[in-house]
C-alpha cells in the first residue's frame, strides 16, 4: 500500500502547474545570484603558491594553462589521509569528465588537496578520474582559502569557514555520524578528518594579474553535486536519514558499493 499521498492524474497536473510557477522563479532567482557572483569585485592574488602536479611544480598563473578562468574545486584529501573524501569523491563524479566543456568557454578546472601528489594520482587512477589535480602540501593556499584547519585554530576551538567564525566540530557520542564512518574509511581519525573541508574557488587571469573572483563552502556547494540534482528529483528525495544503521548506507565512493 502506498505511504504517500495519490490521487488522479487531473489532481497531480493541478499540483505540478503550481510546482512548475515556484521552479521557474527559482530558476529567475538563481539566474540573479549568478550574476551577482560575476559581479563581485575581483581581489589581485598577491601570494606565490607552490604546487605539485603530475607534470612538476606549478605556480597558481600555471594552473591557468593558458586560459583565463580557474576554478578550483578544495578536495578533502590531507597529507594524513590513504583515500579521499567519500562525500568530495560524489562531488568529483559530478565535474569529472567536464574539462572539454569547460575548456571550449576558456575554463580550467582543478582538484587541490594537501596530500602528496602520489597519494593524489594514485587514487585519481583508482577513481578512474580525467580532470587534474594538484598537491598543495608546501604551501599556504588550502589555510589562505579556509579549507584547511591550523594547528592554533584547532587549539583555539574555533575557525574561519564559509565566511563566519565557527567552532570547531567535536566527535559525535554515538559515533553514528557520517563524519565519523568517512574518517574511518579515509584511514585516518575524526581530529584529523575534519582538519581538512570542502569548498570551491574561482580564478582570473588578467594582463598578467591572478585575481581571486569567487568561493564558496558548506552547503554552498551544493549545485556541483550532480548526484543530489538528480536524487532531488527522486521521489524519495536524497534519502540522507537511514536510521542508527550503517553512515555510509548515505553514500559510498562508488567503487564501494555492493552490487545492485
Amino acid at each position: 500500500m502506498a505511504t504517500h499521498a495519490t490521487g488522479t492524474r487531473e489532481q497531480w497536473l493541478a499540483a505540478r502547474r503550481d510546482l512548475l510557477d515556484a521552479e521557474k522563479e527559482h530558476t529567475r532567482r538563481g539566474d540573479e545570484l549568478a550574476r551577482r557572483r560575476r559581479e563581485l569585485p575581483w581581489v589581485a592574488v598577491e601570494k606565490d603558491y607552490l604546487f605539485h602536479t603530475e607534470d612538476g611544480d606549478a605556480s597558481l598563473a600555471d594552473l591557468f594553462r593558458g586560459r583565463s578562468q580557474l576554478l578550483v574545486y578544495h578536495f578533502m584529501f590531507g597529507p594524513d589521509y590513504s583515500a579521499g573524501c567519500p562525500a568530495c569523491s560524489a562531488i568529483a563524479d559530478g565535474f569529472n569528465g567536464l574539462e572539454a566543456h569547460l575548456a571550449a568557454h576558456d575554463v580550467m578546472l582543478w582538484a587541490v588537496s594537501r596530500a602528496p601528489i602520489e597519494k593524489l594520482a594514485g587514487y585519481r587512477r583508482r577513481m578512474g578520474w580525467t580532470f587534474p589535480w594538484a598537491s598543495s602540501s608546501d604551501t599556504g593556499f588550502n589555510f589562505d582559502y579556509s579549507t584547511s584547519l591550523s594547528r592554533d585554530e584547532e587549539r583555539a576551538g574555533t575557525f574561519e569557514y564559509n565566511f563566519r567564525t565557527a567552532q570547531v566540530w567535536s566527535p559525535p557520542d554515538d559515533g553514528r555520524e557520517p563524519f565519523d564512518a568517512w574518517a574511518a574509511v579515509s584511514g585516518t581519525d575524526w581530529a584529523t578528518y575534519t582538519r581538512e573541508r570542502p569548498g570551491m574557488s574561482a580564478f582570473a587571469l588578467e594582463d598578467g594579474v591572478v585575481y581571486h573572483t569567487y568561493s564558496a563552502y558548506s552547503r554552498g556547494l551544493d549545485g556541483l553535486w550532480g548526484m543530489y540534482q538528480w536524487l532531488d528529483r527522486a521521489p524519495r528525495g536524497r534519502n540522507e536519514s537511514r536510521g542508527p544503521g550503517d553512515p555510509l548506507n548515505w553514500f559510498r565512493r562508488h567503487d564501494e558499493y555492493e552490487p545492485a
